[in-house]
């Protein structure tokens, strides 16, 4: 499917793509196999991915970022989807945790914290839900009561990604009344929280290879400096800004994972031979992968459309909800079909067709889940 070009692409972020898949292709793709069964990338991946600039590049270079804007993020998303890759928690760490930081931080936490996410030497989750409740936030349960110059926080969370490589949780806790109004966002480093565990690796349908924990904080004993936002009551608003950009992140390895399904399906129904001539010669093989290019093609140009709404500010929630919903609900929709080009095939993991396939289920639940996603969407007109 060539001849288009993202609008929002240019010369530099080609560079940066360049180098995330030369990444990718090196350090991440051999391993598949061995970072599922173990659960998680290694260490040394993070910090190779921080040492070529890849971590946190539309984090302001004072704070040692590359400068950049949401482009270059997703210049590696792409790449990453266009490879499918589902091992390195990619966006969490660099699309995510440290824009909450840069953007509503103080500036000694900026100073702690930045400099390590874009190195990889410190690794970053956000903690949001729980096992009474994902996509309603405003239902957290874990408790961070304020004793002197500490909070102490108590609950559980679920479904972190990053679980146990994490050094920096940001946890979703409730410091006030029930409701959106008394939540706050904390800063907890592991190192220095005692009471903070996790569980063993959650056994996952797909994305093997990423760390997926349970966490449990047990009056984890934090200062009142970790606060993110000037004041407690804030968390709410802080996420309701910030889930935007990263739905669209999931949009933009949602539509690259599925472009790169149809290129697997077509490339293999050429070269399969059946009933004495090439599956492509079945005219039902070529009509259904025709649409599913054709579907593919107009999800990513509203994709663009979303990426350069973002970078001048214009985003809003609701279109980044109808960005996130269509194109994982289209990622699943189309790994369905062209995996059944494969036949036995497409069932084996081996094949990155049946790799996409099963990470694309989980695509349409986090995030904010589809239906909550459609949801905002109806609240919008």
């Amino acid at each position: 499917m060539g001849g288009y070009h993202s609008p929002w692409a240019d010369e530099e972020t080609h560079q940066v793509g360049h180098l995330a898949r030369s990444f990718f292709e090196r350090s991440v793709l051999p391993h598949t196999q061995r970072f599922g069964a173990q659960h998680r990338v290694d260490r040394e991946t993070w910090t190779e991915a921080g040492r070529l600039g890849l971590l946190c590049p539309s984090i302001p270079q004072e704070y040692g970022g590359g400068g950049g804007t949401f482009a270059h993020e997703a210049a590696v998303l792409w790449e990453q989807g266009r490879l499918a890759d589902d091992c390195l928690p990619y966006a969490i760490h660099s699309t995510v945790v440290p824009h909450y930081v840069e953007r509503y931080g103080s500036e000694e936490q900026k100073r702690r914290w930045l400099p390590a996410l874009a190195a990889g030497t410190l690794v970053g989750a956000i903690a949001m839900s729980e096992p009474s409740g994902g996509s309603d936030l405003k239902r957290v349960r874990t408790v961070a009561r304020r004793e002197g110059d500490h909070y102490v926080i108590s609950g559980a969370k679920s479904f972190v990604t990053n679980g146990s490589m994490a050094g920096l949780v940001l946890v979703v806790a409730r410091t006030g009344e029930q409701g959106a109004h008394g939540l706050s966002i904390i800063g907890v480093e592991k190192e220095h929280a005692t009471g903070l565990s996790h569980g063993g690796p959650l056994k996952k349908i797909g994305q093997h290879g990423q760390d997926t924990r349970e966490l449990f904080l047990d009056d984890v004993r934090v200062p009142v400096e970790n606060l993110i936002g000037e004041s407690e009551g804030r968390g709410f608003a802080q996420l309701m800004a910030q889930l935007p950009q990263e739905r669209l992140a999931i949009a933009v390895g949602a539509v690259a994972q599925a472009e790169y399904a149809v290129e697997l399906a077509v490339r293999y129904a050429k070269e399969r031979t059946v009933f004495g001539g090439p599956l492509w010669d079945l005219q039902n093989t070529r009509l259904t992968l025709a649409d599913c290019a054709t579907e593919v093609r107009i999800a990513r140009v509203f994709l663009d459309h979303c990426v350069v709404r973002h970078l001048s500010g214009g985003l809003d929630a609701a279109t980044a909800s109808q960005s996130k919903y269509h194109s994982t609900d289209l990622l699943s929709s189309v790994a369905d079909r062209c995996l059944q080009v494969f036949g036995g095939y497409g069932y084996v993991l081996e094949y990155p067709i049946a790799r996409i396939y099963a990470g694309a289920r989980v695509q349409r639940i986090y995030g904010g889940a589809n239906e909550v996603m459609r949801e905002l969407v109806a609240r919008s007109m």
